[in-house]
């Protein structure tokens, strides 16, 4: 199970629909773990992923590109744009592909999003090793 998404929810629903922007085992962990918390989901996929298990787990599913993850995976306008369309309140990132982009996290804010993981300022931060180093010694 998915357990920053288990203690980040258990004290109350937060969200009624969460699109998991990635696909494959994280994808799936995410989509159980929102089940058990009573959160419907929403798998992207590419035209390769189209069968795959995360998108039959999932309780929505839409294409989002051919099957070079640049142009679908890591097209964050596509998948904001499924939010809107399905009305998912929050993105899941997993991981690679957009969880550590923030330009991406910003967008999902500026949009009324929630970025499911750290802030666009802590990405940048921890992109930077000078910037990570003043906050590990503070």
């Amino acid at each position: 199970e998915h357990h920053y998404l288990a203690r980040h929810f258990s004290s109350s629903k937060m969200f009624d629909k969460i699109l998991i922007a990635n696909r494959g085992e994280i994808a799936c962990r995410v989509i159980k773990t929102c089940r058990k918390l009573g959160i419907r989901t929403v798998a992207v996929y590419s035209e390769a992923d189209a069968k795959s298990q995360h998108v039959q787990l999932a309780d929505e599913a839409r294409c989002i590109g051919p099957a070079a993850a640049a142009q679908s995976y890591l097209r964050g306008d596509k998948i904001l744009q499924v939010c809107k369309e399905t009305g998912a309140q929050a993105v899941h990132p997993g991981y690679g592909f957009l969880s550590e982009n923030h330009q991406f996290a910003g967008n999902c804010e500026e949009q009324g999003v929630k970025f499911i993981g750290p802030p666009a300022s802590a990405i940048v931060s921890m992109g930077s090793k000078s910037e990570s180093k003043k906050i590990m010694e503070n």
